[in-house]
């Protein structure tokens, strides 16, 4: 005699989805969406401008609305070409000062930094807190303000109206030294210090062979920092250089601007543009080229484990 079971049947109720089981919105999410949008066209517009003015000629800029192109010539090409051969050739000159010293100055500044940053992070000595306050006090000095006596101490020297005059001041960035300093102290362990001093390796080969990898991104960080500076500065060439010969393009390019307000002079104003948009160009491509590094060293440092 068989028996027959009957067959279970399981009644899955769905748990009824209420307005309380929704993932609540962020209030402030609209609020930031529009303001980095605000950011972003603040940041992105200059740009923007600089890109459709340099495809107009010189007569173009002032027959045509300043945020489109001309309808009349496209003469972008040919601006560069002028920008390369006007005034035989002396934005070669200017481009070619502005690479020696951004690679002698952000380069030499950036070396000092990783020098004296380690030292500091890694080696006990007397005055050690002195020097650490003197470094916080030279960052929040403007370089500005350091520009004139400069130029009084440089004169006395004969260096003025040479490369020097740019070139040594530029070597020195306080800021580079306290990002290197806070650097080092987190990325290198002192227990591997400690294990290649037992081990017989000397201080410098200690630094370069094993250090200066750890602290690469820190490295590059505070060179881009140091080149992004050198690149922008200014005030301090202006007031150093007589020749032109010896200008960085910050310099030249106002001289060009200034050409139009003297008497006789050329308005050169689509050169100016141009010359501009290069310039942008050249260092957005530095930082392209550098960006990897340059993310993961400026969050080194600032969380200690």
């Amino acid at each position: 005699m068989t028996t027959t079971t009957p067959a279970r049947t399981e009644t899955r109720t769905s748990k009824p989805v209420t307005l309380s089981s929704k993932k609540p919105r962020r209030k402030g999410s609209v609020l930031l969406t529009v303001l980095t949008a605000i950011m972003a066209v603040y940041s992105l517009f200059p740009l923007a401008w600089l890109l459709i003015n340099s495809t107009k000629s010189q007569e173009g800029l002032f027959s045509s609305f300043g945020l489109w192109f001309d309808d009349g010539k496209f003469a972008f090409f040919s601006n560069i070409a002028d920008t390369f051969t006007y005034n035989d050739g002396i934005f070669l000159r200017w481009l070619g000062n502005t690479a020696l010293y951004v690679l002698v100055g952000a380069g030499g500044a950036t070396f000092l930094a990783l020098l004296a940053g380690y030292g500091l992070a890694k080696f006990d000595f007397v005055g050690k807190k002195a020097v650490f306050a003197i470094v916080i006090g030279a960052v929040a000095v403007p370089p500005t303000a350091l520009a004139v006596p400069t130029f009084l101490m440089f004169s006395k020297m004969g260096l003025t109206n040479t490369p020097w005059a740019v070139i040594i001041p530029s070597l020195i960035s306080p800021f580079g030294l306290y990002l290197m300093w806070t650097f080092a102290a987190q990325a290198v362990p002192t227990e591997m210090l400690e294990a290649a001093r037992v081990d017989g390796a000397g201080e410098f080969r200690t630094l370069f062979r094993l250090s200066v990898p750890l602290l690469m991104p820190g490295i590059i960080t505070t060179l881009l920092f140091t080149m992004v500076a050198t690149m922008n500065n200014y005030f301090l060439p202006l007031i150093m250089l007589k020749n032109p010969d010896w200008y960085p393009l910050t310099v030249g390019l106002n001289s060009w601007n200034a050409q139009a307000a003297t008497a006789g002079g050329e308005a050169v104003f689509n050169l100016v543009i141009t010359g501009s948009l290069i310039t942008v160009v050249l260092l957005l491509a530095a930082f392209l080229s550098l960006q990897r590094y340059w993310q993961s060293g400026l969050a080194a440092g600032s969380v200690k484990e």
